[in-house]
């Protein structure tokens, strides 16, 4: 019985890192947008709100390309600014 329960855990533990590391393989990797770049936005999936400070910072969207891609892209916008920042 224990046997058996070794041989079960390590093959789950083995199920669960593939699944990790499938997943991790699906993850985009993040373009950093420069002025000029050609983006092929499809669809916009979404866009990450500028923290609130007053400086720039970075932000991020997420978007598909004409061929279903899932892609992420970096770019600085200024801070929200609010009163007492």
């Amino acid at each position: 019985m224990k046997r058996f329960l070794s041989a079960f855990v390590a093959a789950a533990s083995l199920a669960a890192l593939g699944g990790t590391m499938a997943q991790a393989a699906e993850q985009p990797v993040v373009e950093h947008y420069a002025y000029g770049s050609k983006l092929d936005i499809a669809k916009v999936v979404s866009i990450e709100e500028p923290a609130d400070v007053c400086r720039v910072v970075p932000v991020h969207m997420v978007y598909l390309d004409h061929g279903g891609h899932r892609h992420v892209v970096e770019y600085s916008v200024m801070g929200k600014c609010s009163q007492g920042n």
